[in-house]
């Protein structure tokens, strides 16, 4: 049975650690959704002004039965991880796919801007963008480019995006599938 994920996105998202996901996964066989937290489908990134069209929307996707998604990505960027955390239907997706068992996967900014004030690294293994880890009392913070605790995958930035994506092909598929996707795109 293929593999269903989501990408939440919001406008200022950080390009590479949005894009590389979609395509890494992708490339693996696994479905991938592009989310708009707004009714907006165009999203705007961070950096480059990149204009990304989602698949859905998020009102949209809550209407659908969430239990067949195997995992949420979170990209990182300020404003996009910040306008991500503001967004309460964002919240109660990502504490009902963690309840669930699912793989929550954030990067750079976002483990500590959405997951951390939703109490999803309590007590958990990660790793953010430098510096913003002081801001986590609760979690216990490695200097590793990913870290994977349990249904959690946390990287540190847009350098680490593919090193990221390939984390999430091993925990949604096998080993041998994330080692054929680097390998493929020479990350390693």
């Amino acid at each position: 049975m293929t593999k269903k994920v989501i990408i939440l996105m919001a406008d200022g998202f950080e390009d590479v650690e949005a894009v590389t996901p979609i395509d890494y996964l992708r490339r693996a066989g696994i479905e991938v959704t592009t989310v708009s937290i707004s009714e907006n489908l165009t999203i705007t990134s961070r950096w480059g002004g990149i204009k990304l069209i989602a698949d859905t929307t998020l009102t949209e996707l809550i209407k659908q039965d969430i239990n067949i998604l195997d995992a949420a990505i979170i990209p990182g960027g300020i404003p996009g991880a910040s306008n991500l955390a503001a967004s309460k239907e964002t919240s109660l997706l990502l504490k009902n796919l963690a309840a669930a068992g699912k793989l929550i996967c954030a990067i750079c900014a976002s483990p500590v801007v959405v997951l951390s004030p939703l109490g999803l690294i309590t007590g958990k293994k990660f790793t953010c963008y430098p510096g913003l880890e002081e801001k986590v009392t609760d979690g216990i913070w490695l200097d590793d480019p990913v870290v994977v605790d349990g249904n959690i995958i946390t990287s540190r930035a847009a350098g680490t995006s593919g090193d990221f994506a390939i984390a999430i092909i091993k925990a949604l598929l096998d080993e041998a599938a994330g080692e054929k996707i680097a390998k493929t795109v020479l990350l390693k």
